[in-house]
């Protein structure tokens, strides 16, 4: 990890600390480990307080009570041996916590009031000011992406103040408005300069292009908040994007024989095409697990969804779900010739890992649906528990891409020179032939169609197809689940999860080498040595058992989403008690 970016003093790590108790931020005292009178004297204290964001702020490899995570999705991209609440309809409404977490918020607005009294040039404090905007809208998008409406505070909260104590939650619109009035100050203010480890112009351009398309696509297909404005974020979506993507740079990493594999596995963060990672050390001794999760079963035995694989295009950009019979062909012929990704995601037929020649066939004892993944996954040395340190990206050019095009798209205003800008470019870095866009609405690929079932309009074979295409190269990227969330689109996440397609009990070869590669039995386990063995029932479950089907996930485990109240997280109990002015989100009971 950049040294810079992990090392705090030990007055201000104290600081933090102090500061990090569960207790809410309006119960606490104001940070009286600096004093305001000295504080921020100079830039080096500036700079260690507001790095202090980054890691207490920014998503990292494990989720949080806000399910923040970077590879750990769990949504209907990646299938596990569980399932979260959100998946089971089993939320209920916390007495404290949720995600209703203000701590973080209080730090920064210390920061914003207090940055100035050291008597620095405003030069100096202006680019440190911008960050700390920058971390205030990056807190309340999240807040409002989970709870819709929240009390907005612009400055540290005194515990006499009962008026802010007691206030209602602001309206989602003042809110929003306030979060883009931060990000557009992050814009101006910020260093110009290419830092993956920090936040700068370029990220924050980055945050407003995501920030924005949620909120004009959520408004959008959310009609039943009534909420304005939807094409005004859409097209604040567009403008900052296309600054992004004209003057930030930035290009797509290209560099190697499998370019989308090696963005993910590289020790070194690619600073052409990443512009935010949270960053690991060998030597510093700060690790990351991915390489564990997916090699062991202690980690849920993660695997990409049937539908998701269903999407990947075959090599010559034609659709695989139009292909005869589809949906029974074994993994050795579904999983050739398609969408190059795919096999820079999964272990398909030929797969090795980084550093090795020996070719591995999917592994059922470490994933569920067989579809064994590999993105982030580097070689073998790092394979023990919490030895990965390979980067973790939080923003990267190629999602910049993709919301630009779906927000022009959305406004109806998309242009074919528009796709070549941004999908040609995501596909033409795995080989995949560009997107045609006259082509995609003439003919809306129903397969998507019956999935995203709210899409309609001029433009709806090209929003489906730019949906696929974010799919697909964002998987892992901890974006799905806003996704389905702005899309109004929450009932996928209700349907079966399904795995790899198996005529029924037998031997199989998985990775088209001419020799078989598990057996899966009924009765008394085989003892021929030299192949994988599954007890179907127990340790392989079939959708119609001996008669064969797809490889089903949590059988017995109903999958609910309710749509007149999921959508949004509920407060917790506690705090409407301390505060009844908050009230309760729709049909939380």
């Amino acid at each position: 990890m950049n040294k810079q970016f992990l090392s705090i003093t030990l007055s201000f790590l104290l600081l933090v600390i102090a500061s990090s108790c569960k207790k809410d931020f309006l119960d606490r005292q104001p940070l009286s480990q600096i004093s305001p009178t000295t504080a921020f004297r100079s830039e080096t204290e500036l700079s260690l307080y507001v790095r202090s964001f980054y890691d207490r702020m920014l998503p990292n490899a494990d989720n949080d009570d806000r399910g923040f995570s970077l590879y750990n999705e769990g949504i209907d991209n990646i299938v596990k041996n569980s399932l979260p609440v959100e998946l089971t309809g089993n939320r209920t409404i916390p007495v404290s916590g949720g995600g209703w977490s203000w701590g973080e918020l209080r730090n920064v607005n210390y920061f914003i009031q207090n940055h100035t009294r050291g008597g620095l040039d405003p030069a100096i404090t202006r680019k440190y000011l911008a960050v700390a905007r920058f971390f205030r809208a990056y807190f309340y998008f999240n807040m409002v992406a989970r709870f819709g409406d929240v009390p907005w505070y612009g400055k540290v909260i005194n515990p006499d103040d009962s008026v802010s104590l007691q206030k209602p939650r602001d309206p989602r619109t003042l809110v929003m408005d306030s979060v883009l009035a931060d990000l557009d100050f992050a814009i101006a203010n910020a260093d110009t300069k290419k830092k993956t480890a920090e936040v700068t112009k370029w990220t924050a351009l980055a945050l407003k292009s995501r920030v924005c398309l949620f909120e004009g696509t959520w408004r959008k297909y959310h009609t039943e908040f009534s909420l304005p404005d939807a094409d005004r974020f859409l097209n604040e979506c567009v403008k900052a994007s296309e600054e992004l993507i004209a003057n930030g740079g930035y290009l797509l990493y290209k560099g190697s024989t499998q370019p989308y594999r090696d963005l993910f596995a590289s020790y070194a963060v690619n600073d052409g095409e990443v512009l935010l990672a949270r960053q690991y050390s060998s030597s510093l001794q700060i690790f990351h697990n991915v390489n564990y999760y997916t090699i062991t079963s202690s980690y849920g035995k993660p695997g990409l969804e049937k539908k998701l694989v269903n999407s990947y295009l075959m090599a010559d950009g034609s659709r695989f779900t139009d292909i005869e019979r589809y949906d029974t062909l074994p993994f050795a012929k579904e999983s050739v010739n398609r969408d190059a990704r795919l096999a820079q995601t999964i272990r398909t037929p030929g797969y090795m890992r980084i550093g090795s020649t020996v070719k591995r066939f999917p592994d059922f004892g470490a994933t569920m649906t067989g579809y064994h993944l590999t993105k982030y996954v580097t070689g073998e040395v790092d394979d023990s528990f919490t030895k990965s340190y390979n980067p973790l990206i939080i923003l990267r050019l190629a999602e910049i891409l993709l919301n630009l095009a779906e927000a022009k798209a959305e406004l109806g205003t998309l242009l074919q020179s528009d796709i070549d800008k941004t999908i040609k470019l995501t596909r033409e870095r795995v080989g995949m032939p560009n997107l045609n866009m006259a082509t995609a609405n003439a003919n809306p690929d129903a397969y998507l169609a019956a999935q995203y079932k709210n899409v309609s309009g001029a433009n709806k074979g090209v929003i489906l197809e730019i949906r696929r295409e974010r799919r697909i190269e964002m998987v892992m990227e901890n974006l799905r689940w806003n996704d389905l969330m702005r899309w109004k689109e929450g009932h996928l996440i209700a349907q079966p999860f399904k795995g790899m397609y198996f005529p029924g009990p037998g031997k199989y070869d998985l990775d088209a080498d001419g020799k078989f590669d598990i057996w899966i039995y009924t009765g008394t386990k085989p003892t021929e040595p030299g192949y994988a063995y599954l007890k179907l029932g127990s340790e392989i479950e079939l959708e119609n058992g001996e008669q064969g089907g797809n490889v089903v996930i949590n059988k017995n485990i109903t999958k609910k989403f309710d749509e007149n109240k999921d959508y949004l997280y509920p407060v917790p109990s506690g705090e409407i008690q301390l505060n009844p002015a908050l009230k309760q989100n729709l049909n939380w009971k």
